[in-house]
């Protein structure tokens, strides 16, 4: 769908109006309060309403909205809450993703269904829906994709996950050769082993939680996890102003992991 903004010129000192998907817990979390905290305007979407006014809660400039990425009408209604609200859209943040998973001879299309759908159609889908509008953004627009560094290494018993996220850093330098010529910067953060629910939405145990946390803070060069605030951190970099010139890259966030 096109989305024109008819709104006048901004001027410079209008805050910036970002989305942020999957921000009820963790990076998307995280992610919507640094921006909040630099003085954006966030429109933080998720499937679950009582998380998102988690992180909405002590933010004023942060407006919850449920809605299921996934969803066939999502990406429009998403985009329009945006320019409806704020009448303008300038980074839009693809954090949403589950990593369900398990052995090649473990899966089936209700598996690799909801992960194809979560992690790479719903960015596909959202990203072309939000285009007109960031276009328009004063200064230029920004996407930013979360992945993973894993999907630049072996995983086995859970491959599709960072087959989806590796996919999605595929799109991510395609996007930013396809896009500059509109003025819209694409870029992505891969994050390494960070402190977020995602094991448990995964449906792992207790203990399983502990022994892949214990492994990967023994894999990683800096021996710990990483806090989600550090990831936030690099999305808002890369989505600042100040990285005018940067496009097409991908930023790993972890801890060295990547290097060994």
């Amino acid at each position: 769908m096109n989305h024109t903004n008819t709104t006048t010129a901004q001027p410079a000192t209008t805050p910036r109006v970002v989305v942020v998907t999957g921000a009820g817990t963790g990076i998307g979390r995280a992610t919507a309060r640094a921006f909040a905290r630099q003085g954006a305007t966030v429109l933080a979407v998720g499937r679950r309403p009582e998380p998102l006014d988690g992180t909405a809660s002590g933010h004023p400039a942060i407006r919850p909205l449920v809605a299921d990425v996934t969803a066939p009408d999502a990406p429009e209604a998403i985009v329009r809450t945006a320019l409806d609200t704020y009448g303008r859209l300038d980074v839009l943040v693809n954090n949403a993703g589950i990593a369900t998973g398990g052995p090649l001879a473990t899966l089936d299309r209700d598996v690799l269904g909801p992960l194809l759908a979560t992690n790479l159609v719903a960015p596909v889908l959202l990203t072309q829906a939000a285009l007109d509008a960031l276009a328009e953004a004063a200064g230029g627009g920004v996407v930013v994709n979360v992945t993973t560094t894993i999907g630049q290494r072996g995983w086995p018993n859970n491959s599709v996950y960072p087959a989806t996220k590796s996919a999605l850093e595929t799109l991510t330098r395609c996007w930013a050769v396809e896009l500059a010529p509109r003025g819209i910067r694409v870029v992505a953060v891969a994050p390494g082993a960070i402190e977020t629910p995602i094991g448990e939405h995964a449906g792992l145990t207790p203990e399983q939680r502990r022994a892949v946390r214990e492994w990967q803070a023994a894999h990683t060069p800096l021996g710990r996890i990483g806090r989600p605030e550090e990831v936030a951190w690099a999305i808002t970099a890369l989505a600042s102003p100040d990285a005018g010139f940067l496009t097409g890259t991908v930023l790993p966030v972890d801890g060295g992991a990547l290097v060994t």
